[in-house]
């Protein structure tokens, strides 16, 4: 592992415990990283606001991938930005809206636009996309849409994915956790979003160490050598990793990281 310059790691399910906790274990590696001076990049399919929240502490420190690769960000210098094209977001308006027991969200860069839900819809919302507006028809959203994130209270690969797949190749869509499918551009994901840093910072997949759990992390673990599923992730997901830790709440991440910083050391 002493190659490595460079740490992606998903948050939800990965990074994050089952209560959407950053352990303080994490933090204090961290501090080894920064000293050995390892990158670390945040990369979830959460609203950069959201991330900064959960990583506030080192927040000045970090760079953060939000929208699942549609926005990419560095000490709030925006450096890769993939904005859904307006024409089109009439007809997915339309489309998502005629899905069953799903709550659409259209996500901009500093808040969420939600079609009309109950209060405690709202608060379930609320954990990932705390900057909202209520709307009931989509000329109400005044800004980019970067991602459209679709949420199911049981099931979104059995009860929502059936019914957007076919938008691929023309979007990017993908299953990013139990509750959760997401529509974007076709070239915005994280793996994307990874191959921009890597060139940017000049830094190979060899010298990259990945952490993820769901759908949307798949493209992300191809582009690192150093690729690690959680336990507790899907079956696509360990079948693409090169690497498995633990769970998210058994220090899946903060173990591998132990070791890394040690090898440094």
């Amino acid at each position: 592992m002493k190659n490595v310059k460079m740490v992606i790691t998903d948050m939800d399910g990965t990074l994050l415990n089952s209560n959407h906790e950053v352990s303080d274990k994490f933090f204090e590696i961290f501090k080894q990283l920064k000293q050995q001076n390892i990158l670390f990049v945040a990369a979830s399919g959460r609203p950069y606001y959201s991330i900064t929240t959960k990583l506030a502490a080192i927040v000045e420190d970090i760079i953060i991938v939000a929208e699942n690769g549609g926005l990419v960000l560095e000490q709030d210098t925006l450096l890769l930005s993939n904005a859904m094209d307006n024409e089109n977001l009439t007809k997915l308006f339309t489309i998502v809206n005629s899905i069953e027991n799903t709550f659409p969200m259209f996500c901009t860069k500093h808040q969420a636009y939600i079609k009309r839900a109950s209060a405690d819809m709202i608060q379930v919302f609320s954990e990932y996309y705390s900057n909202y507006t209520i709307i009931d028809s989509i000329e109400e959203i005044k800004d980019p849409v970067i991602k459209i994130a679709l949420y199911h209270a049981t099931d979104s690969e059995a009860n929502i994915y059936p019914f957007v797949k076919h938008l691929s190749p023309e979007y990017n869509v993908v299953v990013s956790g139990n509750h959760w499918v997401d529509i974007s551009e076709a070239q915005s994901n994280k793996g994307h979003a990874l191959r921009f840093l890597q060139k940017k910072h000049d830094i190979s997949p060899a010298e990259t160490m990945a952490f993820g759990d769901y759908n949307n992390d798949f493209e992300m673990l191809q582009g690192a050598s150093y690729s690690y599923a959680m336990e507790n992730a899907h079956e696509n997901i360990k079948a693409v990793a090169n690497y498995q830790t633990t769970n998210n709440d058994d220090f899946g991440v903060e173990r591998i990281l132990e070791q890394l910083v040690s090898e440094g050391s």
